[in-house]
């Protein structure tokens, strides 16, 4: 990939990101906010959105400041022009898993099933690894969501 195709795929997506997290923004102020406390229906997607432009300008920013890298393979073992489709193709399964575990098994489930398949989707992540972080993750998910933010979200449901 030389230079300047690098630099505009970041570019441009970074900015892509940041208005869409405007847009979220935009429209999450139509309702109430509230504080962090007593969250409204508004604070989400406000927050969310706020959280992803930041990141899009961050994007953005880091292309313009990159150096010229050499022309080389990226080293992910592809010489041919074929994508490589395993890492999106893990996060689409990984979230319809989130949502049939969601609606059919609980938070738990749910976490679990996204972070597991979505990190097999990283080629460099062994099974194992998968596994550890998806159980490190469903920890942080009930602590957040349940112990700190004290949130009505089932951990396990069986069924709808």
């Amino acid at each position: 990939m030389s230079h300047a195709k690098g630099f505009k795929k970041d570019y441009y997506g970074g900015t892509l990101m940041a208005l869409v997290g405007l847009a979220a923004v935009m429209a999450g102020l139509q309702y109430h906010t509230g504080s962090l406390s007593h969250m409204g229906p508004g604070f989400f997607p406000v927050a969310v959105g706020a959280l992803l432009a930041f990141v899009g300008v961050l994007i953005a920013v880091s292309a313009r400041n990159d150096e010229p890298k050499e022309d080389k393979p990226s080293g992910h073992g592809h010489s041919h022009a074929a994508p490589d489709l395993r890492g999106t193709v893990c996060i689409v399964l990984g979230t319809l898993a989130f949502l049939l575990f969601g609606k059919y098994g609980g938070m738990i489930p749910a976490t679990f099933a996204i972070v597991f398949i979505s990190a097999l989707g990283d080629r460099s992540n062994s099974i194992k690894q998968a596994f550890l972080l998806s159980i490190a993750m469903c920890v942080i998910a009930a602590v957040v969501f349940s112990w700190a933010l004290q949130l009505q979200l089932p951990m396990f449901t069986w069924g709808a």
